[in-house]
């Protein structure tokens, strides 16, 4: 009788992972790799976070008191909002926000979106040193620029009243008037933003083929057509996004006001260009009432969060009409 020898045993399988690693490790190098994209983002968020969210946080809460920096802080509610709504310095100063906002963003917006459109022009000779140009204002010292304003409009020696006396119109006080510091303000906003607001429209127009437009010329469409129907729908998302923004940074202009009538919050004896922030400005640290300012703070806020969000839709909305 013979005997059948056993066959060996199967050898046992690895635990599962790679060759050569222990699961120990394969494990942790997983839970790496899904958490290195949060470690890469997480700098942003903690930044904003201390430097973003929590002073807007404390600002909601101030506005609730009676708050003095190196004083008492008595709580009152929404006393603070009740003494805005009856405050003629408030609606003055909201009036002036609005109107320079307005006077400054819609000229801005359709001039940079004409300069864009010509600088993308295919004949145009020197573009690239035309194209270099339009970081010249945004990159020059604002106070440097209110300067040279403030003597373009010089009611004596400016070079725009003397535009005006060639045409017979006397000298017209600009830096007295409420019309003529708007004006003055809107321009230097204007001026300073326009080339950083062309720039964005020509990285958008630089995507569209040259073929799109040759088409259109073959079809008949001149420039004017071949402006409405292939560059303005080709800009909506941009356009969408430089909305947005100027009316962000609109309603928070400070600077130039400021500068218009240096040594002064009030921005003139009849508050002629104050805006909210230096009303804001004003009354936290030139008054100390540091929960009144709060409020015009949250005010001003609530204001800028409306009024993006009403041009997105207007934007949006015009934009699926097409």
């Amino acid at each position: 009788m013979t005997t059948t020898p056993l066959s060996p045993a199967p050898p046992v399988p690895p635990v599962v992972g790679a060759p050569g690693r222990p699961a120990t490790t394969r494990i942790r190098h997983r839970i790496r790799e899904r958490l290195a994209p949060y470690a890469y983002i997480a700098p942003f968020f903690l930044i904003f976070a201390v430097f973003g969210l929590f002073p807007l946080l404390f600002t909601f809460y101030i506005a609730l008191f009676d708050w003095n920096p190196i004083g008492e802080h008595t709580y009152i509610g929404f006393d603070n909002f009740a003494r805005l709504y009856d405050d003629p310095r408030f609606w003055n100063a909201t009036r002036n926000t609005i109107s320079i906002w307005f006077f400054s963003t819609v000229p801005q917006l359709m001039l940079a979106l004409l300069l864009a459109h010509l600088l993308n022009h295919a004949r145009l000779r020197y573009a690239g040193f035309f194209r270099m140009t339009m970081l010249v204002p945004y990159i020059t010292s604002v106070a440097a620029t209110a300067i040279v304003f403030a003597q373009m409009f010089d009611r004596d020696y400016g070079l725009l009243n003397w535009l005006l006396g060639l045409v017979g119109i006397g000298p017209v006080n600009f830096e007295q008037s409420v019309a003529g510091t708007h004006l003055m303000i809107a321009v230097m906003v204007t001026w300073r933003w326009f080339g950083y607001t062309t720039l964005l429209y020509l990285a958008s127009l630089q995507s569209i083929p040259r073929e799109t437009y040759e088409a259109a010329a073959v079809d008949g469409a001149g420039g004017w057509k071949q402006f409405w129907h292939i560059t303005v729908p080709s800009l909506r998302p941009i356009i969408i996004f430089t909305v947005v923004t100027s009316t962000i940074g609109g309603l928070q202009i400070f600077t130039e006001p400021l500068l218009v009538a240096p040594g002064t919050l009030t921005c003139g004896p009849e508050r002629e260009c104050q805006t909210m922030t230096l009303f804001l400005y004003e009354q936290g640290f030139g008054g100390f009432e540091f929960g009144y300012a709060s409020a015009v703070g949250v005010t001003l806020f609530v204001m800028i969060v409306a009024l993006s969000l009403i041009n997105y839709l207007l934007s949006t909305r015009i934009r699926s009409e097409r």
